[in-house]
């Protein structure tokens, strides 16, 4: 019978468990930590923890009062945001912003739920679910995600930063949706909301359909967003988009001010990185002519 080099094992044991830990610790570095302010807080809504990413004005004044973005994709296009918004501001394009981004949680992907609305529970993927997994736990929470952020997150960063009225909420994909379900529940809760490549396709377009039905809850004080689509996306994307502007353009109250964007030779993942700076001038224009 063939020996069993026991040290020879354990010298692999012990590489596949530095790779495993290295893989780890890069993930989580990645995802779960940024250049910026990282804080957590404790959310009695959600019942957890949930970390933040604080990005201030390169200029910050802790007496100063600044406007607030907050935006549902963690990490992804964090430094394009920081390096738009500083330029933007040196050029005179916008105001400078206290930018709060929201990770999923490391340990789950909690995306589908916080983002996908409550209406939307079925289809979440471009091809529908296995009946297996539609289980409701797994997303369409997105009513107490805002809920979150309506009563712990603002409230939480109000405790420390002086924060103007204007307040933009921001979201690429899943957070686009979450984007078009917080303007047509809580308008007043901010100014502008720019919804990148949204995925409004779910169930058969019902974000498009509610969008389409619950515009009229937008009435009153001037609103302003923005929606930008790749014109390399699939037709399921492109589709539901333009649902969404056909009911924008038939629907809109006079007091929300909208524009649209197709980003030539841009897939999903593209779309955001180019619109960022698109979307900050257009809001800036817009907080202009009040």
């Amino acid at each position: 019978m063939r020996r069993v080099n026991i040290k020879a094992v354990v010298i692999l044991l012990s590489v596949i468990l530095c790779v495993i830990g290295y893989v780890f610790t890069q993930q989580y570095n990645n995802q779960y930590t940024s250049d910026y302010l990282d804080q957590t807080l404790y959310s009695s809504v959600l019942d957890e923890n949930r970390k933040i990413f604080i990005r201030l004005p390169r200029t910050f004044d802790k007496h100063k009062q600044y406007p607030l973005i907050i935006r549902s994709d963690g990490n992804f296009n964090l430094k394009r945001w920081d390096d738009s918004l500083h330029l933007l501001h040196k050029q005179q394009m916008t105001e400078e912003f206290i930018l709060v981004s929201i990770p999923n949680l490391f340990w789950q992907d909690t995306r589908n739920r916080d983002l996908v609305p409550p209406y939307a529970r079925k289809d979440v993927n471009i091809e529908a679910r296995p009946t297996t997994e539609n289980n409701p736990e797994i997303f369409g929470k997105a009513d107490l995600f805002l809920a979150f952020i309506e009563k712990e997150l603002i409230p939480h960063i109000e405790k420390q930063f002086k924060i103007s009225s204007n307040r933009v909420l921001s979201g690429f994909s899943a957070g686009g949706s979450f984007v078009l379900y917080t303007i047509v529940t809580k308008p007043q809760l901010f100014t502008g909301y720019f919804a990148f490549s949204p995925a409004a396709w779910y169930d058969d377009s019902v974000v498009v359909k509610q969008f389409k039905n619950q515009l009229a809850n937008t009435v009153g004080k001037p609103r302003f967003l923005y929606l930008s689509l790749g014109a390399k996306e699939n037709d399921i994307i492109t589709g539901s988009f333009e649902g969404l502007l056909e009911a924008l353009k038939t629907k809109a109250p006079e007091n929300l001010y909208w524009q649209s964007s197709y980003s030539a030779d841009a897939g999903h993942a593209d779309t955001p990185f180019i619109s960022v700076p698109k979307a900050l001038k257009a809001y800036h224009e817009f907080i202009e002519g009040l």
